[in-house]
């Protein structure tokens, strides 16, 4: 289903787990797509992995914390690929820590890997966007967003202040034909999942392989979610046939939320 043809997406954070997995959706329903990421093989391999299923693809190295470094992606698709249609925000997780541990340093590096990047490439994409009459935002955050995670004090605490952001930007701009939207993921099948789980492990003395199937059973379905399933709910939000949904974090966690909102 070529939904989303000639549409033109930027999926930042995407040279491998869930963004990847986002901008290969985008990419088998027909939309041109610009991956980044903080570059080197990595980004070379997800590009080369694309190139086979997306219509265009374009790889372009940023870091996500440096606003300088955003205007310089966003420059970089419009004039390789045209107007951006789509951005699909993903960033990388914080630092895994307990409350009771945090000190100024630790702030200081999330708050612009996990908030800023995101309302800084709004501003970057929204202008366009509106007046097109037509966008997507969507942004990866985290089921913490609705339930705290033990020892993940940093993304307990930024989550939120993403879907607020948000949620309050989805007001403004949706008489223009733009939604804006989350996708709250649970425990998925990742390399950054392997890398809390290992850090858990050396905290706690367990075995990291036991701490992810443990994470796996506290969903409903008893498992952890694959990435492909997080890609498509992006995707979907991104599609046209989305286009009543906004100021919405969609919750894809097999059934680990319990709250009833």
């Amino acid at each position: 289903m070529n939904d989303l043809s000639d549409r033109v997406a930027l999926v930042t954070g995407s040279s491998s787990g869930l963004g990847l997995a986002a901008a290969m959706a985008l990419a088998q329903r027909g939309a041109r797509l610009a991956i980044s990421s903080r570059g080197g093989d990595r980004l070379a391999a997800a590009e080369a992995r694309l190139a086979g299923t997306a219509t265009e693809v374009i790889a372009v190295a940023a870091d996500i914390r440096r606003p300088e470094a955003l205007e310089e992606l966003v420059s970089n698709v419009e004039e390789q690929l045209g107007p951006i249609d789509i951005l699909i925000a993903n960033g990388g997780g914080p630092r895994a820590k307990p409350a009771t541990e945090l000190d100024d340093v630790d702030w200081q590096e999330a708050i612009p890997l996990t908030l800023l990047f995101v309302p800084r490439l709004c501003q970057l994409v929204l202008p366009g966007m509106r007046r097109r009459g037509w966008g997507r935002i969507v942004a990866i955050n985290s089921v913490s967003a609705r339930q705290p995670i033990p020892g993940l004090a940093l993304s307990n605490a930024l989550r939120p202040a993403v879907l607020g952001y948000l949620k309050t930007l989805s007001q403004e701009v949706a008489t223009d034909g733009v939604t804006v939207n989350a996708v709250l993921p649970g425990y998925t099948r990742t390399e950054r999942l392997e890398e809390l789980a290992l850090s858990m492990a050396e905290r706690t003395g367990q075995n990291a392989v036991d701490i992810m199937t443990e994470q796996g059973s506290g969903s409903a379905m008893r498992r952890l979610a694959e990435p492909r399933e997080i890609g498509d709910t992006v995707a979907f939000l991104a599609s046209p046939q989305a286009s009543y949904i906004t100021g919405q974090g969609v919750v894809v966690d097999g059934g680990y939320f319990k709250g009833l909102v």
